[in-house]
């Protein structure tokens, strides 16, 4: 009698076994992947930017020549910011650390050139950008500040309290960045990257003695700074007459932006209606944009854009708090609140609540370095979010029946166990 194997039989069923087992684990690790992405971060910045660019289109259609010709430079920026955002959410967030003081070199090289090298546009007074405007590095300085604050405050820990430690060197760092902003002059920038700056001091363990002798040192810098340039002078006068007699007060573009408001509504005139952006707004597709949502599309679009920014203060903070180290907490920390500093100043310019600032609109207002920036320093926030994934272990659901001693039926039971 023949024997017979079943070696073949099993070795085939086996090798289907397998090859299903290697395709669960592929999609186990796909669909981790995906849920490692903060896709509410994500879709947040996709509106802000498409509104941006709805938002870009109709406040320079009518005097931008060709027609389209700045609608497509915000459409490559955009593109490039993707590009950047998706780069720095796949790099690990840890290389700043390394590169942040060649990229600290970097940025007051390219400061002290646009104080001393010939050939540099004055724009508004102000020499603030190489390339004709192309590169404007006080707009790429937040983001670097902040990614070097970060790695020096995570590597002083509590010796920040101390004086020679912590203050000094924290004046010395930021007041020669903030220094020569104010250099240029332009004065906005540098009051953020002091805000910001502050704020992770703050966060990093700076006692209170500290933040009241920073906040003093600020004022007085405030004073020397309107003092010594005529345009500051300038806006805070228009503000405190706003504030006197709003009829009677010199300030054109406050009132020119409540005329806007008041046009709009609850809904707006419609995409594109906006009368106060031909004549009367000053720069509508920058600093102004945020009045002419106001006109366009009424209260209920300032509301969601109000909302959205919002929603992504919440998960920056989010993936702040569960960065999985210090550097990363503050790195995460810095960034949501310099986008958060810079959307709050300008809504807050738009409602007349502080004196006129030429701070744009994060991801909506025209501008390339701005929008370059602000997306990379979220595809940072994204690498943090990934890094906090990857700490915890995908589980996944198994059903386990239990046969227990001395009982006749078996127990059935359902719970989380590791994926491969």
């Amino acid at each position: 009698m023949a024997d017979v194997t079943y070696g073949p039989e099993y070795t085939e069923a086996e090798a289907d076994y397998d090859q299903l087992a290697l395709e669960r684990a592929e999609q186990r690790k796909k669909r981790f992947v995906v849920s490692s992405i903060d896709l509410y971060l994500v879709l947040t910045v996709g509106v802000l930017v498409s509104i941006g660019l709805m938002m870009v289109w109709s406040t320079t259609f009518y005097w931008s020549e060709p027609q389209s010709r700045l609608f497509l430079q915000q459409v490559r920026n955009v593109v490039i910011g993707g590009l950047c955002m998706l780069a720095f959410g796949a790099l690990d967030y840890r290389i700043w650390k390394r590169l942040s003081v060649p990229l600290m070199g970097v940025l007051i090289i390219a400061l002290l050139g646009l104080l001393v090298l010939p050939g540099i546009e004055r724009v508004f007074g102000a020499k603030r950008a190489y390339f004709d405007g192309a590169v404007q590095p006080s707009e790429i300085a937040g983001l670097i500040v902040i990614i070097y604050m970060a790695t020096w405050l995570a590597s002083k820990q509590t010796k920040i309290r101390s004086l020679t430690y912590g203050l000094l060197p924290f004046a010395l760092l930021v007041g020669t960045v903030a220094g020569l902003i104010l250099m240029q002059p332009d004065v906005d920038p540098a009051v953020l990257i002091l805000i910001t700056a502050t704020a992770m001091f703050l966060l990093a363990g700076a006692d209170w003695v500290q933040i009241a002798i920073i906040v003093l040192a600020f004022a007085v810098a405030g004073v020397v700074a309107v003092a010594q340039f005529s345009y500051a002078q300038e806006r805070l006068d228009a503000f405190v007459s706003l504030i006197r007699d709003p009829v009677e007060s010199g300030a054109d573009h406050s009132l020119n932006v409540i005329i806007s408001f008041l046009n709009g509504g609850l809904t707006g005139v419609g995409l594109g209606e906006s009368r106060q952006k031909f004549q009367y707004l000053q720069t509508p597709h920058t600093d102004s944009i945020f009045a002419v949502i106001g006109e366009e599309l009424g209260l209920v679009g300032c509301s969601i854009v109000v909302g959205l920014f919002v929603i992504l203060m919440l998960r920056g903070f989010r993936i702040a708090r569960n960065a999985p180290d210090l550097y990363g907490a503050l790195l995460a920390a810095g960034i949501t609140l310099s986008i958060v500093a810079k959307a709050m100043f300008n809504v807050a310019v738009m409602a007349s609540v502080v004196p006129f600032t030429g701070v744009p609109l994060p991801f909506i207002s025209f501008g390339g370095s701005s929008l370059i920036s602000q997306m990379a320093g979220i595809g940072i926030l994204l690498s943090i979010s990934r890094a906090t994934a990857r700490r915890s272990v995908p589980t996944r659901k198994v059903n386990e029946t239990l046969l227990v001693p001395g009982v006749r039926s078996s127990i059935s039971r359902v719970r989380q166990r590791a994926s491969e």
